[in-house]
């Protein structure tokens, strides 16, 4: 199996824009004070990467969030830090596309995404797109105990609440887009419509956890208190005693079968 240190993906900036330097033109003016001018963008190229990253270009980590310690997982080309689950390649159906990863229903090869390492106390943030009628997910802290990750790691939903059948199934809106799938219901009138890019945010620490939604917290949840055993007896989760025990697990992403698109997929790991 082919590993790929983490660290080797901390420091991805947006490619260099040049910038073009004109200058007054003046009658007379000789072609060798033409020639002496600098190259389009050759005194600048520091100064406009820098400027393109911390502007939120996208796949790509700013200098406040390389200091702070986040983690590139996905830089737009490949999928090194990728695999599928319980397996050593990530599924043919998962692809690179214009920067974004995609996942594609066409093909045989599907299955559910994963990272290659294991997080426990985490911030994971990542935006994504849902097709119309789509649904998708993102399971943390799963285990490859069992036969699907969902059976051990909690997950984000997501969803085209309009169209979708599972935004009114369930219990007040618990399988809705940004719940605590079949458990917590999220804040409603967050989510933005199908084909538009959602800006997501999962925090783990310890037994504590949130669920962010374009720039709003939408879940909160402790595991192990009274709340959580009594919506964990409600759920379909029952049957699978490993779920949402795990304090250290992978990030998944979900193959439902329909059209998803991810980007600015980073991770910064919390505590020691």
């Amino acid at each position: 199996m082919r590993t790929r240190n983490l660290s080797l993906k901390k420091v991805h900036t947006a490619p260099v824009v040049g910038l073009v330097l004109t200058g007054l033109l003046v009658a007379g003016c000789s072609s060798a004070d033409s020639e002496g001018a600098p190259a389009e963008g050759a005194a600048t190229e520091g100064t406009a990467t820098q400027g393109a990253a911390q502007a939120g270009a996208p796949n790509a980590l700013t200098a406040q969030e390389q200091a702070e310690g986040w983690v590139l997982l996905f830089d737009g080309d490949d999928l090194d830090q990728w695999r599928g689950y319980r397996r050593d390649t990530p599924p043919a159906r998962w692809q690179p596309q214009d920067s974004v990863l995609a996942f594609v229903p066409e093909g045989d090869d599907g299955g559910d995404l994963m990272t290659r390492e294991q997080f426990g106390d985490f911030e994971f943030r990542y935006d994504w797109r849902i097709s119309e009628g789509g649904n998708s997910g993102v399971i943390y802290r799963a285990t490859e105990d069992s036969d699907a990750p969902w059976h051990t790691g909690p997950e984000m939903q997501i969803l085209d609440d309009e169209r979708h059948p599972d935004a009114n199934a369930g219990v007040n809106g618990n399988r809705r887009a940004g719940s605590l799938y079949d458990m917590i219901a999220p804040t409603p009138g967050v989510v933005r419509p199908a084909g538009q890019w959602n800006e997501a945010r999962i925090v783990a620490n310890g037994n504590h956890v949130e669920h962010w939604l374009n720039g709003q917290k939408v879940v909160e949840y402790e595991i192990g208190s009274e709340r959580w055993d009594s919506l964990y007896q409600a759920s379909k989760f029952t049957e699978y005693p490993g779920f949402g025990v795990q304090q250290r697990g992978y990030i998944v992403l979900q193959d439902h079968g329909d059209p998803v698109w991810f980007r600015n997929l980073k991770i910064r790991p919390l505590g020691s």
